[in-house]
């Protein structure tokens, strides 16, 4: 059995982290597959939105898989570093919308994991931390970027500096997950915010994706430039035809993200 499964149901990518007996640990054989299966998704025109979940009901991943570093010195590191972090920044390079469905805790490059995800939905009994000072290292992985886009610098520094674990609720409070559920409706959650991006027109959520992301941290005139480059990829499509056309029609659009 595969340590990461895909399954793809009605256009949705569905992507468990198997390892449910080391609480789903990013291995280095994991990473590298990460990679690889955020790679594939670029082309697949049948592919609308990627869901990523932890198998079992301990765990959505409790990040690097330490053990397999066990006994590797500082100097021989290097090929577990560079495999995490690649798999992090190939999952954040998807230009379609991603879900963290997190169905436990997140702790260090797990938690890594979901902030580079665009939605995260989390169960209710969750803890989640970057940890890693309290390890003696720190987050390597884009925690220390990610993090501070996310909730702000103040809070940031608050979790980072002293490796703290909060709860699912004081995540939602604060900015870092979208929405928190009891475990028996995480799916339905899911599945409901699924349904929302299938009204949308495939094409124009990876274009303003691409602003949000490119534009962040410009000045205001840079931001809006790059803002009207992505517009005009919109502007010529065949879904913003069929959205023209549906909306004169008073019929639901039938995107194909072209």
């Amino acid at each position: 059995m595969s340590d990461v499964l895909v399954e793809v149901h009605d256009r949705v990518a569905w992507v468990t982290l198997n390892r449910a007996d080391v609480r789903n640990a990013l291995s280095r054989a994991v990473n590298l597959r990460l990679q690889d299966v955020a790679a594939s998704f670029e082309h697949r025109e049948d592919i609308v939105a990627i869901v990523l979940t932890g198998a079992g009901d301990k765990a959505f991943c409790a990040g690097a898989d330490l053990k397999e570093r066990k006994g590797v010195p500082a100097s021989e590191t290097a090929p577990y570093l560079n495999a995490i972090a690649g798999a992090i920044e190939a999952w954040g390079a998807i230009r379609k919308p991603t879900i963290a469905m997190m169905n436990g805790s997140a702790y260090g490059g797990g938690l890594e994991l979901a902030m580079a995800n665009d939605f995260r939905v989390i169960v209710d009994d969750a803890v989640v931390g970057l940890t890693e000072v309290q390890l003696g290292i720190m987050p390597g992985a884009g925690g220390t970027q990610r993090l501070p886009r996310l909730v702000g610098e103040a809070r940031a520094k608050e979790l980072i500096l002293l490796g703290r674990r909060i709860g699912a609720a004081r995540a939602k409070e604060i900015g870092l997950v979208n929405e928190v559920v009891p475990r028996d409706q995480l799916r339905a959650a899911v599945d409901a915010l699924l349904a929302e991006l299938a009204l949308c027109a495939p094409l124009s959520v990876a274009a303003a994706k691409s602003a949000i992301e490119r534009g962040h941290g410009r000045r205001l005139d840079e931001g809006l430039a790059i803002e009207r480059e992505c517009y005009e990829v919109t502007l010529f499509s065949e879904d913003r035809n069929e959205g023209l056309a549906a909306f004169a029609a008073g019929r639901p659009p039938r995107y194909q993200g072209r």
